[in-house]
């Protein structure tokens, strides 16, 4: 096992490349079971869970083949229509979209219940509603696998989503593709991602539009083919970076980014006192440490995310007064206060909120993360803290962040990652 060790209390200065989006990466490369064909995927990034993704695609018979660091070529034209190993799906909530792939090109699927971070109920019903209204019928077996069939074909139809949910209105996006006629997604999920991954799919052929409204429209296609496309930047990582910028006191830039995405952060980071330099693929942070709290509701984009939650809640410690964050997301997302108290956070949770009270600076203890977004805050808060902080837990970490090691050391940072 491996763990981080960090010695806190440095400012965090200069240039930081954001990688591929893994919320995209992840549908994309599923959605090459749609395509039936041979895609090549650019800017994909080198994490975890997306050499899990790979595993899991292998074990079904498709070839996936690197040509460079972060480009792959997948080729899914012999994939079998065979539930891929319990293993590997029951560690990754996004294996649920091959559901809806191999729905689309086989109308059948068998997959695996889904895993991911434990941060509170996460239900699929609303994929599998989408999947009835297209004509589907939906089984439970025994083997612990979720059976969809749709033995005379899908249908298009309207399909309403009680909340705007990504993995249901991808899901459902990777189905309707191949369903005869008009399928209309209504309370359509709008992050960036479902623009991404209907980019991607229109590129293989699809008829898509409306990607990232509340109204996508589909129209049925019999075929899809391959392609070339590049994933989307990373918004949470750049997210992450400008929340260490603002804890240590430091000025760095994110740079190969969307700025648009980025927005809901970039306010709340403005509102604070923080200096925002923002350009067409770049923005900077410079933090002179004198920021003040605030309030913030994570809510579905263009909301504040929820995935900047811990890592806001690390950087909100060490302003001036009280700032409260609501979680509107996931209700279970509070683990990691326990392991910010333990640094010194003056942190109480009532009624799905944060309450933060503003201290001078964190110190460094042992500490460990219990999901992604989580282990983040704790780097965080150990890069500005005061002595010497052990982060165990880092295979969450892994999942979603990109070399994060070395592209803190260039930013400055005293951190190593360690065996023990």
């Amino acid at each position: 096992m491996e763990k981080l060790i960090i010695r806190g209390g440095k400012p965090l200065n200069g240039d930081v490349f954001i990688s591929g989006m893994k919320n995209s990466a992840l549908p994309v490369i599923f959605g090459t079971i749609a395509a039936g064909d041979v895609c090549t995927i650019g800017n994909i990034p080198d994490v975890s869970d997306i050499a899990l993704a790979f595993d899991i695609l292998r074990s079904m018979g498709a070839k996936v083949r690197f040509i460079n660091t972060d480009t792959v070529i997948i080729d899914t034209t012999n994939v079998m229509r065979k539930s891929p190993p319990l293993e590997y799906v029951s560690k990754m909530r996004a294996s649920t979209y091959i559901l809806g792939a191999m729905l689309g090109r086989f109308k059948e699927a068998q997959v695996g219940y889904p895993g991911g971070c434990d941060f509170g109920t996460r239900p699929i019903n609303q994929h599998l509603k989408g999947f009835e209204l297209l004509g589907a019928r939906v089984a439970y077996g025994g083997d612990g696998n979720i059976n969809v069939t749709a033995s005379e074909g899908l249908k298009g139809n309207f399909i309403y989503f009680d909340i705007a949910s990504v993995g249901s209105t991808i899901n459902v996006m990777l189905a309707a593709i191949f369903a005869e006629g008009t399928t209309v997604i209504e309370n359509a999920a709008r992050e960036p991602h479902i623009v991404d991954t209907a980019s991607f799919l229109n590129a293989c052929g699809a008829d898509i539009s409306g990607a990232g409204t509340s109204m996508i429209r589909i129209r049925g296609v019999k075929k899809l083919h391959g392609c070339n496309y590049t994933l989307a930047p990373d918004m949470i990582e750049a997210g992450t970076y400008m929340a260490a910028a603002a804890a240590t006191n430091g000025n760095i830039t994110v740079r190969r980014i969307i700025p648009k995405h980025m927005e809901a952060v970039t306010v709340k980071l403005r509102e604070i006192g923080l200096s925002i330099d923002v350009g067409d693929d770049y923005i900077t942070v410079n933090s002179n440490g004198a920021y003040r709290g605030t309030e913030i509701q994570t809510n579905p984009y263009p909301g504040f995310p929820t995935d900047m939650h811990p890592q806001f809640t690390a950087m909100l410690c060490l302003s001036n007064g009280i700032s409260k964050i609501t979680e509107r997301v996931w209700d279970g997302r509070f683990k990691y206060v326990d392991e910010l108290l333990k640094m010194g956070a003056d942190i109480t949770i009532d009624e799905g909120s944060v309450i933060i009270n503003g201290i001078k600076h964190f110190k460094g203890a042992a500490v460990k993360a219990s999901d992604l977004r989580a282990g983040a805050s704790l780097v965080i808060a150990g890069l500005a803290a005061n002595g010497e902080t052990t982060v165990t837990g880092i295979e969450w970490i892994d999942r979603g962040y990109e070399a994060l090691v070395d592209k803190l050391r260039m930013l400055g940072a005293d951190i190593q990652r360690v065996e023990y």
